[in-house]
């Protein structure tokens, strides 16, 4: 594990390579799972706020869903995520023109339309955080249908925390990004002694 101010991070975010793979995967992170993306509370605020830019780029079964459970709802342990549709898509997508699910809060903001890009448990995926009394672990957790964007990373050479540079500093900062990389940097991390991390327990929530 690497200590940075209140933090505990998995060395696999350096150890190991991933690059989002869209047109293998189709988006599978927003439709796979037994709940919705994990929420934090002042998100459920920024939710409704926002739906009303939101609704158009939705499909109508997830508007209905959203109407009917509300903008975010408690899943089975008692967390807050996304409502599903047919408890399994989360309701917060769209399909593009090549048959790939995304996120239509994240469309919404690149066009400019709200300034609330994602829930950041989906833009950090598939890094997963778990909030403990003193400090938060930072951990990755891949699964089945990473291992495209596994095998992309691997060919380009991009370890996680690269790739997912924006998310990182969007909810750490610049000067706790940047003591990671300088970690790398350094080569400290043995990725033959590296551990996995503190379990998250979200194996099987969404990551739209």
């Amino acid at each position: 594990m690497i200590e940075i101010d209140n933090t505990l991070v998995s060395d696999e975010l350096l150890d190991k390579q991933f690059v989002c793979n869209l047109s293998a995967c189709k988006g599978a992170c927003c439709v796979d799972g037994d709940s919705g993306a994990p929420l934090e509370e002042e998100e459920c605020s920024l939710l409704e706020e926002v739906y009303d830019s939101v609704k158009p780029y939705m499909t109508p079964e997830g508007v209905e869903e959203v109407e009917k459970q509300g903008n975010f709802v408690l899943d089975s342990d008692g967390d807050l995520s996304t409502p599903l549709v047919n408890n399994q898509q989360c309701a917060y997508v769209y399909k593009d023109d090549k048959g790939i699910t995304k996120c239509a809060v994240e469309k919404a903001f690149l066009n400019d339309e709200i300034s609330f890009r994602k829930p950041i448990s989906c833009y950090l995926f598939p890094v997963r955080l778990k909030e403990y009394p003193t400090f938060t672990a930072v951990n990755l957790q891949l699964i089945d249908i990473c291992s495209d964007a596994c095998d992309l990373g691997a060919k380009l050479k991009v370890p996680v925390y690269k790739f997912l540079e924006q998310p990182l500093v969007q909810r750490f900062g610049q000067d706790w990004y940047n003591t990671l990389k300088a970690v790398d940097d350094a080569g400290i991390i043995d990725s033959d002694t590296s551990d996995q991390g503190i379990d998250s327990n979200d194996s099987n929530s969404l990551n739209p």
